[in-house]
This record gives structure tokens, sequence and C-alpha cells, in this order.
């Protein structure tokens, strides 16, 4: 099992009445009342700190991400971030950018330049992370045509991999990306190119390019293994349909963890600020979680059939104490022996060798932060290790550069 410290970096002060004074948290929250730049450079800095623990404590990886206009995570560029762990995580942990939002940047080449820039400057620790991106980002933060998110995705896929493959000078006639000369320097140290990461919430067609071009897949939710089970439960159906193996390794997913000493403390340290981060931090209107035209009628008949949240304030508002949010699993939390058996069960029924470990939620103090990442580290993540050693399988998709704890461990 493969454990990335995987880092939201939100707005860690929203007042208490937020989500009854404002309507979401992502797109209009008001920047210049609810978003003070002084506390913004101390939340920075703790960020990168806590992602610092977290290599020095032996995690396989530190993670961050892109999102834009909001305070539930306010990375608007993750190679930024990235950079700066480049030269601050010695332990060699794999730096994962899941990722760039492919469809925001024209023309592609310049995510192409930036992560050959990281994996060169990381000695080939990058995880290339290729999102499609949420309808908030893409949608409404920066005006794409919704029918337009996924071609303008995918021929960006294309043009990135030619980058990082092809002797250049070369020409590149796309519909959205029209280059006469594509050259860039420097190419990735990882040849052919850095092992790249899908995310995703349940798009079928996600599936489908992870499986054609041999790419990871995430499931990025925060609603535990209820809805985890049915969307991962398709992924390895589709698989199956189109002839590819069964490597856990090929996905992963995401998990609120709270560890504390014995189940009842981790319930007195976490609670308000697993609280903040479902009726704050998830307080979007379905308005903009799907603009029309954003998803395809596949996926979305697909979301149907599995129930999957249309409404994320509503439905993590429901959500409001600590025997609900970990009975339903959005939040595993407890002793380490709690923790460590629940997330094997999960990874086990999801069938997952990469654990998107989310441990600092909300409004958590860095301090508190710091016992979190600290007791998952040293308690529960070396029971993880040996997960899937028994079946034999490579992870094919790990940094070269990127240590490799597990066999180690193993």
């Amino acid at each position: 099992m493969k454990a990335i410290m995987f880092h939201l970096m939100p707005y860690r002060d929203l007042p208490a009445d937020f989500e009854q004074q404002h309507e979401s948290i992502w797109v209009t929250p008001p920047n210049t009342t609810l978003c003070d730049p002084a506390m913004v450079h101390q939340y920075y800095n703790w960020n990168l700190d806590e992602l610092e623990l977290a290599d020095k404590l032996g995690f396989d990886g530190v993670g961050v991400n892109e999102h834009h206009q909001n305070g539930y995570g306010f990375m608007a560029s993750p190679n930024l971030m990235a950079a700066a762990l480049a030269r601050r995580t010695p332990n060699n942990s794999a730096i994962c950018v899941l990722g760039n939002t492919l469809a925001l940047y024209s023309p592609a080449t310049r995510v192409a330049e930036e992560f050959a820039m990281l994996d060169v400057l990381t000695g080939g620790r990058l995880l290339a992370g290729f999102p499609v991106g949420t309808s908030m980002d893409v949608n409404f933060c920066y005006g794409i045509t919704p029918t337009e998110t996924r071609p303008r995705f995918r021929e960006a896929v294309d043009l990135i991999i030619q980058a990082w493959t092809r002797e250049g000078p070369f020409a590149f006639n796309g519909e959205f990306n029209q280059l006469r000369y594509v050259n860039p320097w420097p190419q990735p140290l990882q040849k052919p190119y850095p092992p790249v990461w899908l995310a995703g919430g349940g798009s079928v067609e996600t599936w489908e390019l992870a499986a054609h071009r041999d790419f990871t897949y995430s499931y990025l939710s925060f609603f535990g293994y209820q809805f985890a089970k049915k969307l991962m439960d398709g992924f390895w159906a589709k698989m199956d349909e189109l002839g590819v193996d069964r490597n856990p390794y090929r996905a992963g997913f995401s998990q609120l963890i709270c560890v504390s000493e014995t189940d009842e403390r981790a319930e007195q340290e976490y609670l308000d600020h697993c609280s903040y981060f479902f009726n704050k931090c998830l307080h979007i209107p379905s308005h903009f979680m799907t603009a029309p035209g954003y998803r395809t009628r596949r996926s979305a008949e697909f979301a149907i059939r599995t129930g999957q949240p249309g409404d994320l304030a509503a439905a993590a508002a429901e959500e409001k104490n600590w025997k609900t949010l970990t009975e339903r699993g959005f939040v595993i939390g407890g002793s380490p022996d709690t923790v460590a058996e629940q997330l094997i069960e999960v990874a086990k029924g999801l069938r997952v060798g990469n654990l998107h470990a989310l441990l600092q939620i909300g409004s958590m103090p860095h301090d508190l932060t710091v016992k979190n990442i600290t007791l998952f580290a040293e308690e529960v993540l070396p029971r993880l290790r040996k997960l899937w050693a028994d079946e034999g399988w490579d992870h094919k998709w790990w940094p070269k550069g990127a240590a490799d704890r597990n066999a180690a461990a193993v």
C-alpha cells in the first residue's frame, strides 16, 4: 500500500455563520471580506510544514492539487507548492501533483514544461496528475464552455504526451491548440514520461482513458466507503470489460482520517473540525456542481444509477455528529488500531493500492494536524505497508526517483 499525505489547504478561520450568510465556498465567496492575506501567509507555511513532516516521517508521497476562487482549497498553482517541496523533502517522497487542470491551459504545453521542470528538479520523483477539473473551476471560474471541457482535456493529454516523447521541434494542429513549434526544454527525467495519475468522481470516460493509456485512476470523494464502493465496482467492471488486469496499484482513493490515543479522544479532538469541513468547506450549491453540458450522458446516467450526491451541501449538512460521520465512513477516526483495521477493510473492499490520506481537515489547527500526521505515520502506516504484497503486483506507476518504502518493509 502506498500512502500519500494529501493536503487540500483550506481556509481555517471562516466565520461561524458562513454557510448562512454566503451562497457558496466556491466561485463566489467574497475574497476581500473573507480572505485575510496575512492569515494565508501563516496557512501556506503551516501547510508546507505539514507536508514536509510527512516526508520526514516516511510517507510514500506528498500531494497537492489545483482549485480556484474558493476557501475549501485555495491552491491556485499546485506547481508552486510542489517546487517548494522539491528542495525540502530530503527523504525522497514522491511529489504527487494531482494535478494540473488541463482544460484551463492554452496552450497545454505549459503543463508539459512545468511538469518536466518539476521532474528534473526532484530527480524523477514527480507523479503527474491530469484531472478533467471540477465544473466550478473549469466552467464557472475560468469560463470554459461546458461541452468543450472534455474535448480540451483529451487534446491536452495528446499534446503533453507528444511533447514529452517526440523529438522536437514538431507541429501540433489540434482543435484548441495550434502550434508550429513544439520543442519544450527540458523533457522529463523519467522515461518515457512521469507516471500519469487521473483523478475523478465517477466519469465512465475517465475510466476508459485510464485503461487505454495505462494511467492510474484515483476516486476523490469525501463520502466514504459506501459511495466509493459503487464507483470502484464500476471501475473494475470496466477494466474487466476492456481486458485490463486487476492490479490494485491502478487505483486509489481519498479518505478523511483522524487518529488519537483512543476512540473517545478522537471524537473530542476532531469533531468540531470535521463539522467545519462538511458544513463550510463543502457548502456548494448544486447549480455550481455540474454546469449543463459538463457531464456526458453516459456519466450522468451512471451517477443517477449509483446515487452519487448531486447536492454536496445538502449531503454534507446531514452528517453533523461523530457517530454518523464514522459509521458511514465519511471519516475514519479513532485509536491507531481502529483506524488501521478500517483502512485495511476499505482498501480491500475497493481494491486500491494508493491511499490519499487527508490528515488536515477543515479548521484543524497546526499542532493537532502534526499530532494526526505523526500518529498515522508511526502507528497506522506500518500496518498498511504489506497490504497487496502477497499478490505480487508491480507498482508500474510509482516515480523512479522516489523511495520505495514498501519494498523495504516487505
